[in-house]
């Protein structure tokens, strides 16, 4: 089965209803739900989506749609191991440096982002939903 993990823009596309991501980032949840996709986040997610859907949507909106999402999706563990190898590596934005370390801690086989142009460096291939969706014929 394919391993995928998502990155925090692609979940809130689907929380914050943002078009035209939204569809294809919705599409791509069914899939992963639908149990033929294996869907991961990084524990890192869990607290970047609570604060950014709490300030817009409020506490009990963003603990329902984290409480939601872990029914379905594992979540990687963030390590000492994992935080050395993003301070180290040569990646710029730390927090995708932290993405991709977990990702390949996991042996993750793509990273779904909208922000395809920050995991250049990734070992692991990146796509956009969209992209993701096409290439597999499931959109």
């Amino acid at each position: 089965m394919i391993k995928v993990l998502l990155d925090t823009n692609v979940l809130l596309d689907i929380v914050l209803q943002r078009e035209p991501h939204y569809k294809y980032s919705s599409k791509l949840i069914i899939e992963i739900d639908g149990n033929s996709i294996k869907g991961f986040i990084t524990a890192t997610t869990i607290t970047d989506i609570y604060y950014l859907i709490r300030k817009s949507k409020g506490r009990d909106i963003a603990l329902t749609f984290i409480e939601n999402l872990i029914s379905f999706i594992d979540v990687i563990a963030v390590d000492k191991a994992i935080i050395f190898n993003a301070i180290e590596s040569e990646i710029l934005d730390f927090e995708d440096a932290v993405q991709i370390f977990a990702s390949i801690s996991s042996s993750i086989d793509y990273i779904i982002t909208r922000n395809t142009n920050d995991f250049t460096k990734s070992e692991i291939p990146a796509y956009s939903p969209k992209e993701f969706l096409e290439s597999y014929s499931l959109f």
